[in-house]
């Protein structure tokens, strides 16, 4: 299911509501992930590894061949990352992950793990084999998915929040043989979709995915294919944009 807008964020967690003449504490949404402290250069850990799967989109200012590491180190890379991050979303540009900034990155998730404006099951594959029978196990596709999900939500943004379609995402090695796909194909590793852009060309598409930490591009007729082949030990390896 193709969706404009998977959820509403609550923005009232510190608001209250008057019932029957008594203070009733607004309640907050959940999420998947709980920020345990600010972040900014030099913090290190769990948290600045899920700061970078969430920032990952964000990987330049225009096309360039580079991404965000998930190293769990905060480094320039994540700094310039977040700077970005936070201009588009209206943010003090200052590279610091601090509660606001951090209810920001909480606005573009779900408690199940899936972001704002894509599903799990979006990227399962067409064969009704969900996230199994692929080249790693389903739940290393499922993590990998929801690292694709956010680059895809960066470039969601970068397009004036137009939809997108995702045509294809995980493939079971069948499925993938059955479509004629590349015997090494990173859907298979879920680390890749086929994507078409509503209201946007697909050279439009390109321009957005440039930008956006993919290293794996591919011009199509009809929708753009996008994957994060350098960033896995079982990816292709190098850069391949074939625009």
């Amino acid at each position: 299911m193709t969706r404009t807008l998977k959820r509403t964020v609550t923005t009232f967690a510190a608001a209250a509501l008057t019932l029957a003449g008594t203070m009733v504490a607004a309640p907050m949404q959940a999420h998947a992930y709980d920020w345990s402290s600010t972040l900014q250069q030099g913090s290190t850990g769990a948290d600045v590894r899920e700061l970078q799967i969430r920032v990952a989109g964000w990987a330049a200012d225009g096309p360039e061949q580079t991404y965000v590491a998930v190293d769990g180190d905060f480094g320039p890379a994540t700094e310039a990352a977040v700077i970005r991050f936070q201009q588009h979303y209206g943010l003090e540009a200052d590279g610091v992950v601090d509660a606001e900034t951090q209810e920001a990155l909480n606005a573009l998730e779900d408690s199940d793990g899936s972001t704002a404006h894509f599903e799990f099951s979006e990227f399962h594959s067409k064969d009704g084999s969900g996230f199994n029978s692929g080249k790693v196990d389903a739940a290393t596709v499922k993590e990998n998915v929801r690292r694709l999900m956010y680059k895809l939500e960066a470039v969601r943004a970068k397009a004036g929040d137009r939809p997108i379609i995702v045509n294809s995402g995980f493939r079971s090695i069948s499925h993938n043989s059955n479509v004629g796909g590349a015997s090494n194909s990173q859907h298979m590793y879920g680390i890749a979709a086929d994507i078409v852009i509503s209201d946007r060309s697909v050279s439009q598409a390109i321009s957005y995915a440039q930008s956006s930490g993919f290293s794996g591009i591919i011009r199509y007729s009809t929708f753009t294919h996008v994957d994060s082949r350098v960033e896995y030990p079982y990816g292709a390896g190098s850069y391949y944009w074939a625009t």
